[in-house]
């Protein structure tokens, strides 16, 4: 151990600076996502069709092809959607909702019935003879009948084997009248314009989020007119209904194009005015939020519902919108992490002092707030016990590192003594778990979220604790000296992935910055200092 020695004038400031603006973030964001914001309001909190899967509660998933759905919970649903939409709109025979129509009638409702064609032609021929016998069951409750969703999308079929089964259903029901469709998202129709031979109406799905250029939620609904007036000018005469249209309320931002439940309340309530404006049949998805669909989209795929897991309405089609009305738990999280890393410091002199314990309250409030942003996204993200408990654990490593980081940066603060700063395991630890996150949003990013909450304590704290340091305490390894440079590269991509214009990126290579720049800063000043061996990364 050195002696006593302050950190220069130079430095000092901007520790303080980053440890005051990283716990005034913390108030702020957690503030902003509790104001009301003012939103255009609906024409009616009615909707003419809304997609329909009764997959909401825990283990419940089409993916299982043993689930089933009983008539009374089928029931159940549509005598309260009857209350706010007029048809809904189903996709598969199996797991009990061919029940739908009967059901529907019961209550005055329509139904645009699905028939789920896949790759297995078995389970293909079973979902078509179970289809012709609902139609010609129930004709007069059916809007219209679509054979096959997004199979070309998804390729699972061709064109012409899609355009057989459409024509066999089409002809099996020919004398009920029903109109039979295919669904499919805008761009393949007019991949495959044939299709359009054998359908009676032209079914298009629209969703501006998922777009390959995604479009932000200013000029969503423009977008889809656009769109619209495309497809009726290039299918002359054709009846052309939109078969989907929403926008998600968590999940990752795809550059501009940000999840969430202001952004979706926005949406729907722009895009039934729009609706109400122009004669043009169309179904919104969803009615329920899907927690299965988290297994194949990431957190997005969960979140498309108008109401909650719950049968709750997520929003109201007037009145302002509050994206969390439980913020405040944010900044009761920072005031917990301050008195936290307070109590952790009591026993020792230097870091008893004004200063100290200043450094040590923002720190905490600013590691409180970052967390619970983590808790917030794991609330959405988490699918089962596994995940919460990797999430969960690595938040209370971040927690624990980020508490010995700040008693090291508080000390030096108040002119302790120059100690080794701590956990080189857990520093190189920090670094690899944030060079493979990394590497898998680089290459398999589409659906994952950015983990800011986690990473970005730890990151600012190896940095400040960098500044200050005095450069014999911390001697990065040769591992740790190319992870530095690789992880802002990996950074910067995602950046150009989203062409600059998500904010979650942005602040991605931020934390990697500051975590690799804390032991380049360090390398630079062993350099300088002529320190000849760098520590093991192990050490």
């Amino acid at each position: 151990m050195t002696p006593p020695s302050s950190p220069s004038s130079r430095v000092a400031p901007l520790a303080w600076l980053a440890l005051v603006a990283a716990a005034l973030w913390g108030v702020l964001w957690w503030w902003q996502l509790g104001r009301p914001v003012a939103l255009p309001e609906a024409p009616s909190s009615r909707i003419a069709c809304v997609s329909y899967a009764p997959f909401r509660k825990p283990g419940e998933t089409p993916l299982n092809i043993r689930a089933y759905v009983s008539p009374e919970r089928i029931d159940a649903d549509l005598r309260a959607l009857s209350q706010r939409f007029d048809c809904v709109r189903t996709y598969s025979q199996g797991f009990g909702l061919n029940a739908v129509p009967d059901i529907a009638q019961r209550y005055g409702m329509k139904v645009l019935m699905g028939i789920w064609i896949g790759r297995d032609p078995v389970m293909n021929d079973k979902e078509i003879k179970s289809g012709i016998a609902t139609i010609k069951a129930h004709p007069d409750v059916l809007r219209g009948v679509v054979v096959g969703n997004e199979v070309l999308l998804r390729g699972e079929q061709t064109p012409s084997a899609m355009a057989q089964y459409v024509t066999e259903v089409r002809d099996a029901v020919r004398d009920t009248h029903v109109p039979i469709t295919y669904a499919d998202v805008w761009e393949f129709w007019q991949r495959y314009p044939e299709m359009a031979k054998v359908v009676d109406f032209i079914t298009i799905h629209i969703l501006p989020y998922w777009e390959d250029a995604p479009v932000e939620p200013a000029y969503a609904v423009q977008h889809v007119a656009d769109v619209y007036a495309h497809m009726k000018a290039e299918f002359p005469g054709r009846t052309v209904m939109i078969g989907e249209t929403g926008w998600p309320s968590q999940g990752k931002q795809r550059r501009a194009a940000a999840a969430s439940l202001v952004n979706e309340a926005r949406y729907m309530r722009e895009f039934l005015r729009y609706a109400g404006s122009v004669d043009m049949p169309y179904n919104v998805i969803e009615t329920f939020d899907q927690p299965w669909k988290r297994e194949q989209e990431g957190t997005v795929g969960g979140y498309w519902g108008i109401f909650d897991v719950d049968a709750q309405p997520k929003f109201s089609m007037q009145g302002p919108v509050i994206e969390e009305p439980r913020w405040l738990l944010g900044w009761w999280a920072g005031v917990l992490g301050a008195v936290l890393f307070v109590l952790a410091a009591v026993w020792r002199r230097e870091w008893r002092s004004r200063r100290a314990r200043v450094a040590l309250v923002l720190s905490g409030f600013a590691c409180g707030a970052a967390l619970a942003w983590q808790f917030r996204q794991m609330w959405f993200a988490c699918r089962d016990v596994v995940e919460w408990a990797v999430s969960g654990t690595l938040c209370v490593l971040a927690l624990l590192t980020t508490i010995a980081l700040a008693r090291w940066v508080a000390a030096r603060l108040c002119g302790g003594p120059v100690r080794a700063m701590p956990s080189p395991r857990a520093r190189f630890a920090w670094m690899f778990v944030l060079t493979l996150y990394g590497l898998l949003l680089v290459f398999d990013g589409r659906y994952r979220d950015f983990p800011l909450g986690l990473f970005w304590p730890p990151a600012l704290g190896y940095f400040v604790a960098a500044m200050l340091d005095a450069g014999r305490t911390w001697l990065p390894s040769a591992e740790e000296r190319f992870m530095a440079c690789l992880m802002p590269l990996l950074a910067a991509v995602t950046v150009v992935q989203d062409v600059g214009l998500n904010p979650a990126s942005w602040s991605w290579l931020g934390a990697n910055l500051m975590l690799g720049g804390a032991a380049l800063i360090a390398w630079r000043r062993t350099v300088r200092l002529g320190t000849h061996e760098p520590q093991a990364a192990y050490q």
